[in-house]
């Protein structure tokens, strides 16, 4: 942890100087933080994560140099993203996604590390105990969603016994999903219709190999398959299939029947946050594992024009905790 107490003394020293001068550094010269950001690919959940942290920090008197770096979801890819950043000298780096995540906890034990939307850090070795631990240099924030309590809801509305699920084999992420979503269909009585996926180019014919034996489909945030959930949607669309994605936040203009998962965006502001009292001198390690448990931080939609057309009612105590309504075509947030 030498290089981050160093760092630590160096940026409270120079908040208050006037830049000046040249370094290795920027930090060393005016106090701006550089910041490596790799994201395991772009699709709107993990895009919300980069908004929430900038918008958080844009609002602290923390000066922030951002590098912005997108693995395409490729693993590789992101190894190299990790070097990259090392070779910068990066201040603090952010892996949003799990691969991205283990690259650069792979690459950098002496700067913090810090983790987005990485549904369970331990089971990826992130870290050792969500508690955290002085002898870390990795915290972050959780996107473990309720999955049993999505799936109930899912069965509880259309009656659905058989549950499809799309997911992604070389993903850690996804794997750790499509098993809970298994687990909760079991403890459930439902039966579990599972298929992998490589990348996203495969989703919609893995949907189409499974639509006609399912009652239903259940997507997780799987960062491979949400990124191409208007696939699935689709595929469900044209079979006359209920689908509830864990992801509400790539659902708009598609006919998914229910949504029900975090606001990404929330999940960028506790990065911030984290990042914050990094700056300020917290050691990342001591700050662990951060779940969000705020039902603020949760949206559940609606669709009622699909759920229509597929012959389904949403019962009043459902619709009065939802965030988004979709009715007529018309979007109503409450």
């Amino acid at each position: 942890m030498k290089r981050y107490l160093a760092l630590m003394m160096v940026l409270l020293a120079s908040f208050a100087l006037i830049a000046g001068g040249s370094g290795e550094k920027a930090a060393a010269d005016d106090g701006t933080v550089l910041i490596g950001v790799s994201k395991l690919l772009s699709h709107a959940a993990l895009d919300a994560v980069e908004v929430g942290m900038q918008d958080y920090l844009a609002g602290t008197d923390i000066a922030v140099r951002y590098d912005f770096q997108n693995a395409n979801g490729d693993i590789s890819t992101a190894a190299s993203i990790a070097q990259q950043f090392d070779s910068e000298n990066c201040d603090i780096v952010l892996g949003i996604g799990t691969a991205s995540a283990q690259a650069l906890a792979n690459v950098f034990t002496d700067i913090p590390v810090l983790f987005a939307a990485v549904t369970d850090p331990a089971d990826a070795g992130l870290v050792e105990t969500y508690e955290g631990s002085e002898d870390t240099n990795v915290c972050g924030v959780s996107d473990m969603n309720p999955v049993t309590e999505q799936i109930r809801l899912l069965h509880d509305i259309t009656g659905a016994e058989v549950i499809g699920n799309v997911y992604s084999s070389g993903e850690q992420n996804g794997v750790v999903l499509m098993e809970q979503a298994k687990a909760a269909c079991d403890e459930l009585g439902l039966e579990f219709v599972p298929v992998a996926v490589a990348n996203s180019s495969e989703v919609r014919m893995a949907t189409q190999s499974i639509i006609d034996r399912v009652d239903a489909v259940y997507i997780a945030t799987d960062n491979n398959v949400i990124s191409a959930i208007s696939a699935v949607d689709a595929v469900c669309s044209d079979a006359g299939v209920p689908l509830l994605a864990g992801d509400p936040s790539g659902i708009d203009g598609l006919d998914c029947m229910i949504a029900w998962g975090f606001n990404y965006y929330s999940i960028g502001v506790e990065v911030g946050k984290l990042i914050e009292q990094i700056v300020n001198g917290t050691n990342p390690g001591t700050l662990g594992t951060v779940f969000l448990t705020d039902p603020a931080d949760f949206e559940l939609w609606f669709n009622l024009d699909t759920a229509a057309e597929l012959g389904f009612t949403i019962p009043d105590e459902y619709l009065e905790t939802a965030a988004v309504i979709i009715e007529n075509g018309v979007k109503t947030e409450r």
